[in-house]
């Protein structure tokens, strides 16, 4: 079953294998545990995202900081602060 939410897109039913243990305690705690997966999962998405973001640009970042440091920010002569 897909449901729409208009902020964060389609959902789609999935299993999942998780603790007995932390799962009925989760339940008792009232905690929505598909939420808490989908954000969870959201999170660690936009880290990966991340890193690999860094790992393939890092090249040009270590050149464009070394080319700063040598000659300053392009626009630093019209900085006020």
């Amino acid at each position: 079953m897909r449901t729409y939410n208009k902020v964060r897109g389609l959902k789609k039913a999935t299993n999942l294998t998780l603790n007995t243990q932390v799962l009925a305690e989760a339940k008792k705690l009232g905690i929505n545990i598909s939420k808490v997966c989908d954000a969870f999962l959201e999170s660690l998405v936009r880290q990966e995202k991340g890193r690999l973001w860094k790992l393939e640009y890092a090249k040009f970042i270590s050149e464009y900081n070394q080319i700063t440091d040598q000659d300053g920010l392009p626009l630093d002569k019209w900085r006020t602060f």
